[in-house]
């Protein structure tokens, strides 16, 4: 009798996952709990958000000198920004999220060693998709004047495209070094440059424009040196031994095996992309109504406020991912789900507060940017719809990061496609072509895409089972790391 419970009290115990044995998910008390919860939170999410306000602010910065320039200027930026770098940024993003799944899992494993080899094959994979897109800002007035948008615009905007060529291929670096580090806590270096990177910017586009009157070139050429700055510097912090542990140097192992990791990264960009090109597309269908100029204006004015917030919103997506990821790769199921709940709460009251802030201030914030009372009039008008897209995305976000942690990209991939554009653009369309309601009528409808889109992804969450996403974690890191050095 008493061997048959000594068994049996055996076999519990291996039942129990190595993190709890260990002493770590020892059951406590809720303010605990939650208190170590957002500190590893916001040890991820506070850096990533700076980071992010920081990128977006420099082209933020960057419209702002340029629609003082003139509303043709001011528009033809609108495009270049939110239709051509969307587009090649959703690529960029989307593919260096599948080295945000691996780096995540395999520092929450402990498998250090091949981090480093993750981040050199998404150098390549990233730098080949660079290339590929190249064609579409070297063509970028002959390719927007095509599907119908206003000539003058797409002159100036062919000019500015051009601009932005080396402004995309920072973003190889930038995006991968800063998911490398945020996957291992290194977050303090990209906190330091966040900062710097945007005064940085402010000072040099004031100097080049109101100082020495370089108009467009002179914004331009300020923020190609703010977006290279930090991404050079954080890779000298990895190359000169930043990251001991996790980096040993360039591998030619790097070179092999690259079909897993395109497969993944295939995945994870489309899953990104889907997204990223939704607001794209609402930009361009604005572009073919009458007086476009005022209605481009107008809107890309909102979708900038709207960015600010997303800015919060996709450094909650990128925390998500990283604290998913780590937990899963430790065995935790526990404390994923808690790290999903307590994410998800998080950035959904701030999403609420912002809702409230920019409700009040209605089309006010559009001075920033214009000077043009009709334009701030359009803000305005647009504003209710505004508020409520920064209210709906403090969580769609996060649920994509628990996607990207989890390794989901290819299931929201199809989530993304039908929600966004089986529903949300058709509708759109209607409302805004058919029943004449205009950009108000298109914004409604790609709002009600992201509402489903939301409430699907928040499905697939609430019924997953985590324990056996542990399991498919385990499986992943052991086939990608069999031999330490290559997937």
């Amino acid at each position: 009798m008493a061997r048959r419970e000594v068994s049996s009290t055996m076999e519990e115990e291996n039942s129990v996952p190595l993190l709890l044995k260990s002493g770590s998910e020892v059951e406590e008390g809720l303010g605990r709990r939650l208190l170590e919860e957002n500190k590893k939170l916001w040890v991820v999410a506070g850096p990533s958000i700076c980071t992010r306000f920081s990128s977006f602010g420099l082209t933020v910065i960057s419209q702002a000198f340029i629609g003082h320039i003139g509303a043709t200027e001011l528009a033809a930026f609108a495009l270049v920004s939110t239709v051509l770098m969307r587009f090649s940024n959703g690529i960029l993003l989307g593919m260096a999220s599948a080295l945000e799944t691996l780096c995540g899992q395999s520092y929450g494993a402990k498998q250090y060693h091949t981090m480093g080899i993750h981040l050199q094959r998404s150098w390549i994979i990233l730098n080949g998709c660079a290339v590929l897109t190249l064609p579409l800002y070297l063509f970028t007035e002959p390719l927007l004047t095509f599907i119908g948008q206003d000539p003058s615009i797409c002159a100036v905007a062919g000019t500015i495209s051009l601009w932005f060529i080396p402004v995309m291929f920072s973003y190889v670096l930038s995006f991968t070094l800063q998911m490398y580090l945020q996957a291992q806590g290194k977050n303090a270096i990209i906190t330091y440059l966040a900062a710097a990177n945007l005064a940085l910017h402010l000072s040099l586009s004031w100097l080049l424009t109101a100082k020495y009157h370089l108009g467009l070139e002179g914004v331009m050429t300020s923020m190609i040196i703010a977006m290279w700055f930090p991404a050079l510097v954080q890779l000298a912090f990895v190359l000169f031994g930043g990251c001991p542990v996790t980096w040993t140097g360039f591998s030619s192992a790097a070179f092999s095996d690259l079909a897993p990791m395109i497969k993944l990264s295939i995945s994870s960009g489309i899953m990104l992309c889907l997204e990223m090109w939704y607001n794209t597309i609402l930009v361009l269908l604005t572009g073919y109504m009458k007086n476009a100029e005022i209605a481009l204006d107008a809107l890309s004015i909102c979708l900038n406020i709207n960015g600010w917030e997303m800015m919060i919103s996709i450094g909650f997506f990128s925390a998500t991912a990283v604290r998913v990821g780590n937990e899963l790769g430790a065995g935790s199921a526990r404390r994923t789900k808690f790290a999903i709940l307590n994410v998800v709460a998080t950035s959904f009251t701030i999403g609420l507060v912002l809702f409230v802030f920019f409700l009040f201030f209605r089309g006010k914030l559009s001075y920033i940017f214009t000077d043009s009372e009709e334009v701030a009039a359009a803000v305005a008008d647009l504003s209710p719809l505004l508020a409520f897209s920064i209210l709906l995305n403090s969580v769609q976000p996060v649920l994509s990061g628990v996607a990207v942690g989890a390794g989901w990209q290819r299931i929201v991939a199809y989530v993304n496609i039908t929600t966004y554009y089986f529903i949300g653009i058709p509708i759109g369309a209607i409302l805004g072509y058919v029943l004449g309601y205009h950009v108000k009528g298109i914004w409604v409808g790609m709002l009600l895409g992201t509402l489903v889109q939301t409430i699907v992804l928040l499905f697939i969450t609430s019924r997953t089972d985590w324990d056996k996403q542990v399991e498919a974690a385990r499986e992943r890191l052991n086939r990608w790391n069999k031999d330490g050095s290559k997937p």
